[in-house]
């Protein structure tokens, strides 16, 4: 299932992508991907339990597995005896991209239209997207808002890898302040995992309608604060001993980064914790990410750079930080810590 496919195979694939779609859709709705991960399991056994045609079912298993997704065992010429596993954490995945609240559905809401077919001329600066379409950042109250709602979809795999090594982050902290921390929506998480923690979304003003709403439905009410501002033009607030920058950096040239980092660095108290989550590039990451790659050639204002995890550990050094590691998720997670005073 980790076959790698040659560039006309991959083509073939990508041209029919609808087609792909159609058959992932399929599958998730009948229920078919819940019976192949735990496999393996026979055709026959999966047509008798779904009501369909045997013939026709291989055909559909053929085209997951010429997606990489599933594995066959066809030992004989009796097409009911092959077996089929799919690929650990594969209904998961389809979830995430075609399921009701997938995040691939929040995305195409964007005017991506707007390039297709001429991203030539996109490429020349002859087609943009203007502000009515995609502003960066954000210039209106409105705007805000409805980006910080579409980022809080995608979020799950941060939760993920924050909740898994919750022990290890929050235990000694008694403030954490999310830089660019959305509507509230990771706070409200970590929260759920340190009892004796208080979060500040620290983030523009026209996004605390959006935290204080968070904080209604989770019932965090005394925990989960707001503080307005704009990092790029203010300091830090100060008199925290955790800061995170989560799907934060990513969005802005190497220069604001660091100055972004500088600005936590002396804004923490001495000994204090900087946590860093982003989409590292990786082959995976990227093609995840491909949609605003596409979407984004017509912005010149937003970076959008995913960069190698050894960016950020080596800039971190750089600033001064110590204890500088990466801790294993979903998603990287890096920290780093202020030195304590007098070391």
């Amino acid at each position: 299932m980790n076959v790698t496919l040659s560039p006309r195979a991959l083509m073939s694939l990508l041209a029919n992508g609808p087609k792909a779609m159609d058959v992932l859709e399929t599958a998730l709705g009948m229920g078919l991907l819940d019976a192949l991960e735990p496999g393996p399991v026979s055709l026959g056994a999966l047509a008798e339990r779904f009501d369909v045609r045997p013939l026709r079912l291989y055909k559909f298993l053929d085209c997951l597995e010429s997606l990489g997704f599933v594995a066959r065992n066809e030992p004989g010429d009796d097409l009911a005896s092959a077996t089929y596993r799919a690929a650990p954490g594969l209904r998961d995945a389809v979830a995430a991209v075609v399921g009701p609240d997938a995040i691939e559905r929040d995305r195409d809401r964007y005017p991506w239209r707007r390039l297709h077919g001429r991203l030539g001329e996109s490429l020349r600066g002859e087609v943009s997207m203007g502000d009515d379409d995609f502003a960066w950042p954000p210039k209106t109250d409105a705007q805000t808002a409805d980006f910080e709602r579409s980022m809080a979809v995608g979020l799950g795999p941060v939760i993920e890898a924050v909740h898994r090594n919750a022990d290890r982050l929050w235990s000694d902290r008694r403030r954490l302040l999310d830089v660019g921390g959305g509507d509230g929506t990771l706070a409200a998480h970590v929260l759920d995992d340190a009892p004796g923690l208080r979060v500040d979304v620290y983030n523009l003003p026209a996004v605390a309608p959006l935290v204080a709403a968070t904080r209604a439905e989770r019932g965090h009410v005394g925990r989960l604060g707001f503080v307005g501002g704009d990092f790029l033009a203010e300091p830090l607030p100060p008199g925290y001993d955790a800061m995170a920058f989560v799907r934060v950096l990513h969005d802005w040239p190497n220069e604001v980064t660091r100055r972004l980092v500088e600005k936590a660095y002396a804004a923490l108290e001495p000994g204090g914790m900087l946590l860093i989550c982003e989409e590292f590039r990786t082959p995976d990451r990227l093609a995840m990410q491909f949609f605003w790659s596409y979407f984004l050639i017509g912005v010149d204002t937003c970076v959008s750079r995913l960069r190698e995890v050894e960016f950020y550990t080596g800039l971190l050094k750089e600033v001064g930080f110590e204890r500088v590691r990466v801790l294993p998720g979903g998603w990287e997670l890096v920290c780093a810590y202020k030195p304590a005073t007098g070391t």
